[in-house]
């Protein structure tokens, strides 16, 4: 570690998202108001803050306006205030029922909130954080976490830059730097493969239930303005994923004649056939969706994965030397379908708890008060509130499960006196590919159904091609030796990007990775049912640079 070059800060945030930055922005205000002189810095592995940023998204706007009151007049991209709101039953690929408002659990109302680029407002978000003093470096991931000698963190090593894909140095090589700070708030977003790191490290989730997730896929589309419905909110149940999976669809319309559609597939379905891309690919010709896409054409397209177990799943998010926060800890809400709010909140807790620390001067301590502050803020209140929504859907499939969610929520308020648990973990219930059917999936049309290829060219996805594999195989043989005769090799379907293909050469089965499409979902890492795939950084910079999204 002597070759590194080392700086130092008082804080360091690994990420570039609503928490990261949230706390960022918070930890300076404070600072600034106690005059105090404080140096924060944020890395972000994507080329630019907001290029790895994807979510639907509709967001609640009680988090923003605690951290920036005057958030309207300072120019805060929420343009489009939510007018239309609407929930359907979809029957079948042509049937749907539509629910009146009474109807729909309180949780999904959106009176209130605003249709956004979730993208856009990080990116406004990093604009507040630098103006505030901030140093926010993009293009740097976080590939390691350090440890001191006394086996707390002191901060993380940023990849090295100029690997080949044998692991020799390349001219130009540049080995990565060892950031060190008091401390270090890791806010990766889901499956942070770090944050993943200190869960196991520190045993942060010892007697939770096991985090659960689904898959998000999103198109971006621009619509002729006699379409476009600025404000319109639409989400769906039911087909195409009936009895196969839960989850759910979204479209909604945003300003400048825009539009976002997608879909939530939640990742403890059993049928190894099942593919999320494919479904999704479906769900666009139901009427209720297709009639938006008229005329319209595809300009961006997306996937990531959510952190869904809310309250049971969410682990200890302080060990010595720093917190977990955001989606890389699990803070969004599953009834609201809603994490932006809740991660920003996370953040300036975590910055009001290490301000104090620091002005105590406090150093890489174990700040256990963080987990009391934020479970009694109303982030804490809220998810608590939600504790039975996913584990309820789990147990009683969507159409059940919903309908105890709509008591709970509706009538008790989330007081009902029960608590259920999910403790399977999602990987853990993929069965056998004997026990099931394939799906049977039409040729994309072209125009509202799309390959995988065409979707990731989409995505403005690149990678060095000459660079170690980020996706990381720890038994190489399991791919073709267990899970092809298992589960006919699921990864070549529950991917949304088109990286793993089990393809013949020699009358012989090869996995195949296509490390230059991966669109760090991290769906692999969660749904491969030998745990075999763990995903790592790439050489920074490289993934999607998602526009808008």
């Amino acid at each position: 570690m002597s070759d590194r070059e080392v700086m130092e800060f008082d804080v360091l945030i690994v990420g570039g998202g609503p928490a990261g930055l949230s706390a960022a922005c918070r930890i300076m205000q404070i600072a600034r108001e106690e005059e105090k002189d404080i140096s924060v810095c944020l890395v972000e592995k994507g080329s630019e803050i907001g290029a790895h940023i994807l979510s639907g998204a509709v967001v609640e706007p009680t988090a923003l306006t605690e951290l920036f009151p005057d958030w309207q007049k300072m120019g805060a991209p929420l343009n489009t205030a939510v007018n239309v709101d609407e929930l359907h039953w979809l029957g079948s690929e042509t049937a749907s029922r539509k629910f009146s408002h009474w109807m729909i659990p309180k949780t999904l109302h959106n009176e209130g909130n605003y249709i956004i680029s979730l993208g856009n407002l990080c990116r406004w978000l990093s604009e507040q954080a630098e103006s505030l003093g901030v140093e926010v470096f993009p293009g740097f991931s976080a590939a390691h976490v350090a440890y001191d000698e006394a086996g707390n963190v002191e901060g993380v090593i940023t990849g090295d830059m100029g690997l080949a894909a044998d692991g020799s140095e390349k001219d130009g090589f540049m080995p990565g730097m060892l950031l060190k700070a008091k401390y270090t708030i890791f806010s990766e977003g889901c499956r942070g493969h770090l944050g993943k790191e200190l869960l196991a490290h520190f045993d942060l989730d010892k007697g939770k239930a096991p985090q659960h997730y689904g898959l998000g896929i999103k198109e971006l589309w621009d619509v002729p303005e006699a379409q476009s419905k600025p404000g319109t909110v639409i989400h769906t149940a039911g087909w195409p994923l009936g009895d196969e999976a839960g989850g759910g669809g979204f479209l909604y319309h945003l300003e400048n004649n825009q539009l976002v559609v997608g879909m939530i597939v939640d990742l403890n379905y059993k049928n190894p056939y099942l593919s999320p891309y494919e479904e999704f690919q479906r769900y666009k010709h139901h009427p209720v969706i297709s009639e938006h896409l008229k005329d319209a054409k595809r300009v961006s397209y997306g996937a990531r994965a959510i952190a869904k177990g809310g309250w049971a799943s969410l682990p200890k998010m302080s060990f010595p030397g720093g917190l977990v926060i955001g989606c890389d800890a699990g803070t969004l809400n599953p009834a609201k379908i809603k994490g932006t709010h809740t991660a920003m909140k996370s953040g300036m807790l975590a910055a009001e708890n290490i301000f104090n620390a620091l002005k105590l001067e406090k150093v890489a301590a174990d700040l256990v008060e963080f987990n009391d502050s934020m479970r009694k803020s109303w982030l804490g209140k809220e998810l608590q509130q939600a504790r039975n929504f996913v584990p309820v859907m789990h147990k009683f499939g969507t159409f059940w499960g919903g309908a105890y969610n709509w008591l709970d929520q509706n009538v008790f308020s989330g007081g009902l006196p029960f608590s259920f648990n999910d403790m399977t973990p999602d990987y853990a219930c993929m069965e056998l590919a004997e026990k099931h059917t394939a799906p049977e999936y039409k040729k994309p049309d072209g125009l509202l159904s799309f390959d995988k290829l065409s979707s990731v060219f989409l995505s403005n996805t690149n990678h060095e091609e000459n660079q170690p594999c980020h996706l990381k195989l720890k038994d190489v043989s399991i791919p073709i030796e267990s899970n092809l005769p298992k589960y006919n090799e699921p990864a070549q379907r529950y991917c949304p990007a088109g990286v793993y293909e089990v393809v013949e050469s020699n009358n012989e089965s090869i996995f195949q990775i296509n490390s230059q499409n991966c669109i760090h979902c991290k769906t692999c890492d969660i749904k491969d049912p030998a745990q075999n795939i763990t995903w790592v950084t790439p050489e920074g910079s490289g993934g999607p640079n998602y526009p808008n999204m």
